[in-house]
């Protein structure tokens, strides 16, 4: 498995009237900071290919269990997995490690934090890297709009109620990864399967036992053991109660996706990520003025994990170019 460094515990002051947080943090290299932000159902060990090419490479690689995951606090109430907290805490992680700017890699819901970074803090925020979530709004409105099924049929929508994803999900934990985190199949493969009297619905979470294992495991024994293990620890709520603040945080952080970006920006894609495919990322040249794009073939929505040298090579050129 590839090296990945010990996380280190570090506590965060209260903002704002916001409760403090400690965070476990993984950290590797020294240079211009970049912080790696994980997404769902995720933990800092998805950067594990990630921070050693990036310290080799002349850069400081901070990567946290976010709030809700890993060896991270778990605050109790929904409402305190919102952006402002999201991003609160990664300005209170540069506070502690004495940091003034830097560079916001997000995949997936961690990539809804990064793109917010320069909206709630433009002073702290040194340029923003999307991998496979591209700087867009999120609402449960709009959700339903394009589904047009009943929501228990979209994760989203299904996740909205409390307590009832945790009971489905905390019980088969070890299933959910050996199911979900998969390689080399695309969109059309599982489309194919779909018929009138089993139609293909976007909420596999809730029918782990009988979804189809497309394509090959994506983790080893041992990684699959990280997450395993972490997770039947943690249980999912805390990560779950992200989608439960969507509509909260368009309230808080208003224009995601409309106001203009000048920082420099990077999006990278997955040709067969079928929770976010590239399509998504089609208006942000529109909006972000300074931005490269790039889309990895044949890949899917673990793409950091599944083809972890190509998104370091991607990465790694546009910062040395950007920030060295």
């Amino acid at each position: 498995m590839t090296r990945f460094p010990q996380a280190r515990m570090i506590s965060l002051p209260g903002r704002d009237g916001r409760p403090g947080i400690a965070l476990a943090v993984h950290e590797q290299g020294s240079g211009p900071a970049v912080v790696l932000c994980h997404g769902f159902p995720e933990l800092a060990f998805s950067w594990r290919h990630q921070l050693p090419a990036l310290a080799e490479a002349g850069f400081r690689a901070i990567a946290p269990d976010q709030r809700g995951y890993g060896g991270s606090g778990r605050p109790e109430k929904v409402e305190d997995y919102d952006l402002m907290d999201l991003t609160g805490d990664l300005v209170g992680l540069l506070d502690a490690l004495g940091i003034e700017k830097a560079v916001f890699l997000g995949h997936d819901w961690g990539g809804v934090v990064a793109w917010a970074m320069p909206l709630v803090h433009p002073e702290r925020t040194a340029g923003v890297i999307g991998i496979c979530t591209p700087y867009r709004s999120l609402s449960t409105a709009a959700i339903r709009a394009a589904w047009k099924g009943e929501d228990a049929g979209h994760y989203m929508l299904w996740f909205q109620k409390p307590g009832v994803a945790e009971a489905v999900l905390d019980a088969q934990v070890r299933l959910c990864f050996e199911k979900l985190m998969r390689r080399n199949f695309s969109p059309a493969e599982m489309m194919r399967n779909a018929s009138p009297s089993s139609p293909f619905d976007m909420n596999p979470f809730r029918r782990l036992p009988t979804v189809e294992s497309y394509g090959e495991a994506l983790l080893s024994e041992e990684e699959l053991a990280v997450y395993t293990e972490s997770f039947e620890r943690t249980g999912f709520g805390g990560g779950i109660n992200w989608y439960r603040n969507i509509d909260r945080n368009d309230e808080l952080v208003p224009g995601r996706g409309e106001r203009r970006l000048t920082l420099p920006c990077l999006m990278i894609t997955a040709e067969w990520d079928f929770a976010l495919p590239p399509r998504l990322a089609e208006r942000m040249p529109a909006v972000c003025s300074d931005l490269e794009m790039h889309m990895i073939p044949r890949a899917g929505h673990w793409v950091q994990q599944e083809f972890p040298d190509e998104v370091n090579r991607l990465v790694i050129s546009w910062l040395k170019r950007r920030y060295l």
